[in-house]
């Protein structure tokens, strides 16, 4: 097959490819002219290895140059047939273009992760840095190192969840879903050295009922100061000016006296209940008692220092924690924690 019969054989490629009505014929015109097998293109490629070698280049380059034209030939009618099925397809279709445009509607953060969000915000104003922990915990952390033994009736305060271990069930080394954010205390105390102020975040687990104010899965806020010098007003002052920026000037605060095992001494913060005022003996929100606790705190235990070993007589420290659910009950009035977790749009929209 001389060129000029390679270029007789493109005409008559080009010229079938042109009038292809639809994709299968296409198909068909490309596989008799480019098939890897029976292609008559391919089958001319065949032949230059029988030529004579003064013979070989002007024939494989007619053969390129019929490729060529075949190849864009099949290219521009695959356009021409796919823009011929879209129009086909849209003027089967009718578009009433007075009808207004659908509402995109647009996701927004939760109003607990808003809550998180706004609480690392306002203590990075204060100094602290945000860090976080794993929520699959070691006993260690989560009571040892925390001055709460095993026995120590303190544990019966939170109702563990137990998990088997998966390094082999060593029962020296027990696991459970953390029921509160202290164990990080630790974890920063070991790996860092003073001064330290960090908060942490993050969910914790217990086995309880819920109730209006309880969930078994929620999330605590937890906060580490350890300088030299630290006493219990600069805790007292740290907490009111972050509920000044949570809350306002308006709302009442409780500080007094409180025990947990790992501070010493240590308090509660409350704030006065925004369902009855106080003024609602059977108030499901505050049991009557006309005040909500927010957060627990006090002077990092001695006993905690030593162990991570900080001397205490030379570093001094304090610490809180409370419900990030609490918060938020507390800035959007809602009336039960489990609201936040029906996924009811009705209720979270509103925030």
């Amino acid at each position: 097959m001389a060129g000029e019969e390679l270029r007789s054989l493109a005409d008559r490629a080009v010229a079938e490819i042109g009038a292809a009505v639809d994709e299968a014929a296409l198909e068909a015109a490309r596989v008799r002219y480019l098939g890897r097998k029976d292609g008559a293109l391919t089958e001319a490629t065949k032949r230059i290895g029988s030529l004579p070698a003064a013979e070989k280049p002007a024939y494989g380059a007619a053969v390129n140059e019929a490729k060529r034209r075949i190849e864009a030939a099949v290219e521009e009618r695959s356009g021409a047939l796919r823009t011929a099925t879209v129009a086909r397809e849209l003027a089967g279709e009718h578009v009433d273009a007075t009808l207004p445009p659908r509402r995109v509607r647009l996701g927004r953060l939760h109003p607990v992760t808003q809550t998180m969000r706004d609480v690392s915000r306002i203590f990075a104003t204060l100094g602290f840095e945000t860090v976080e922990g794993p929520e699959i915990e070691w006993d260690y952390y989560a009571f040892e190192a925390l001055n709460i033994p095993a026995g120590h009736p303190a544990r019966e305060k939170w109702q563990t969840l137990w998990i088997s271990n998966p390094l082999g069930d060593d029962p020296a080394r027990p696991m459970l879903g953390r029921p509160h954010t202290s164990p990080m205390q630790v974890r920063v105390m070991e790996q860092r050295k003073p001064p330290i102020r960090v908060v942490i975040p993050g969910r914790c687990y217990r086995y309880e009922a819920t109730d209006a104010i309880r969930e078994s899965i929620f999330f605590q806020y937890e906060g580490l100061a350890i300088d030299e010098k630290l006493t219990m007003s600069d805790l007292k002052g740290t907490l009111y000016a972050f509920a000044r920026q949570v809350f306002g000037s308006d709302r009442k605060i409780r500080f007094r006296v409180d025990y947990f095992p790992f501070t010493e001494p240590s308090a509660e913060i409350a704030f006065d209940c925004f369902a009855c005022e106080g003024k609602d003996p059977h108030c499901r929100v505050c049991g009557g008692d006309g005040w909500i606790e927010a957060a627990g705190c006090g002077m990092v235990h001695p006993d905690v220092l030593r162990r991570v070993g900080y001397d205490p007589k030379r570093y001094q420290g304090f610490a809180f924690g409370g419900g990030l659910e609490r918060l938020a009950m507390l800035r959007t009035g809602a009336p039960d924690i489990r609201l936040f977790y029906q996924n009811d749009l009705r209720f979270l929209e509103q925030f």
